[in-house]
């Protein structure tokens, strides 16, 4: 059968949807995910993981996320999966509930920052408001910024936190304090 008006079955395409086929043709969990993505971010989390439990993931992380192939793309170029597996096996010790588990990470990749080698806390907090798009992007979407030198008053003393935000899911506020150097137990109160 021919049929002229049928376009895209060049030699490339034919192979990528062949090995599209292999990754998924037994995989019941993400035949019903695969449907709520375009095909590029499809394509892109099948062509860049390596193993099944790592595609479900980037499979859930973008639909839940709702993300861009821009945005999936960073996620994947940063290494989320793997960030969040130790961020995951760290937290074993230590009684969390589930939600907070996959929320927070041990480690961030702020290269969207092009800061100095050397730089300030001023500098970072700076840089990051400059780009709060990428930094939320980074954080995870249930974030919403609430401000920068967050003034809280306790009792008669003024504070200020570096950075604000609210944690939609969990219905709380974040705050973030940048500390540059070699940690010293006395941060953990701050």
């Amino acid at each position: 059968m021919s049929y002229p008006g049928i376009k895209g079955f060049e030699k490339r395409n034919v192979e990528r949807m062949r090995r599209f086929y292999e990754l998924y043709a037994n995989d019941e969990i993400a035949s019903t995910l695969l449907t709520q993505l375009s095909w590029t971010n499809n394509y892109m989390v099948a062509s860049r993981c390596k193993t099944q439990e790592e595609r479900h993931f980037y499979l859930n992380l973008a639909i839940n996320e709702k993300y861009s192939s821009r945005e999936l793309e960073r996620q994947l170029d940063s290494m989320y999966y793997e960030r969040a597996t130790i961020s995951k096996e760290n937290l074993k010790p230590v009684p969390v509930p589930d939600g907070v588990k996959n929320r927070f990470l041990d480690s961030y990749v702020l290269e969207f920052l092009d800061l100095p080698n050397e730089y300030s806390e001023k500098d970072l907090q700076n840089a990051l408001i400059s780009n709060i798009r990428d930094f939320i992007l980074e954080l995870g979407k249930d974030f919403t910024f609430v401000g920068q030198n967050y003034r809280l008053m306790v009792g008669n003393h003024d504070y200020y936190l570096d950075l604000l935000f609210y944690h939609r899911g969990f219905s709380c506020l974040v705050n973030i304090e940048f500390k540059i150097g070699e940690f010293k137990p006395e941060y953990l109160g701050k």
